[in-house]
């Protein structure tokens, strides 16, 4: 015999899960536009698209916060056990981890500003736009885990360190710096490359997480330490 039918209450639950999953990817698409725009803003010194992703910005914290809320009504209501109450602890650590990442992400793009002293330093310009490449590249393949519960692209994200082959001439060129601003353009570089790195970084967490949630192995939540 097969498994029995769902009631009319677990199927409203089944339900509500499903919608939950579906809004969180909702809310990695408003992200990933926003990483496509500071990759833009970075490359270009966009002024004005540097505004739209700052107004971008607030709604994806308004996600965050309305989504968050969806779950700890959850939780206070339905007391899930199992794999339902994985599923719900994921989500609100994916939703962290999409919120810090728009973060960073408005980080970068606030020093438009001061974009050009960053160009005019080619050694290292040239790096951050690999480095925002890689970023955006690992935060839509943690995010294509999540839509597709695939348990092999989850592993290769959570487990890759891609950051880590600009880290030595990063800091070489860094130091590398000179003219009569270049305090101000080292700062501001060392900013938008810390900002990439641990945009990269949360992107690892949140492939550890969709690992977890599929798996319940909770040695696979290493990578949330960081």
């Amino acid at each position: 015999m097969g498994p029995e039918p769902e009631g009319p209450v677990r199927q409203a639950f089944t339900s509500e899960l499903d919608q939950l999953r579906l809004q969180v990817e909702v809310m990695g698409v408003r992200v990933d536009e926003n990483l496509e725009r500071m990759r833009e803003v970075l490359s270009t010194g966009d002024e004005a698209l540097a505004r739209t992703a700052v107004a971008a910005d607030d709604v994806i914290d308004a996600m965050n916060v309305s989504l968050t809320e969806r779950c700890h009504d959850l939780l206070l209501r339905e007391a899930p056990v199992a794999g339902d109450l994985r599923f719900v602890l994921s989500v609100l650590r994916v939703l962290a981890e999409l919120e810090r990442i728009g973060d960073l992400a408005l980080r970068v793009v606030k020093l438009v500003p001061d974009w050009a002293l960053m160009r005019d330093q080619p050694a290292t310009f040239d790096i951050l736009l690999s480095m925002a490449d890689t970023a955006v590249e690992q935060v839509r393949a943690a995010l294509r885990a999540w839509s597709t519960r695939d348990l092999s692209i989850a592993a290769a994200v959570a487990d890759e360190r891609p950051m880590e082959i600009y880290a030595e001439r990063f800091s070489r060129d860094l130091l590398g710096i000179d003219g009569p601003e270049a305090v101000t353009a080292a700062v501001r570089t060392l900013v938008a490359g810390r900002s990439l790195d641990r945009i990269a970084d949360h992107a690892a967490v949140i492939g550890a997480r969709v690992r977890y949630m599929l798996t319940g192995d909770s040695v696979h939540l290493t990578s949330e330490i960081r």
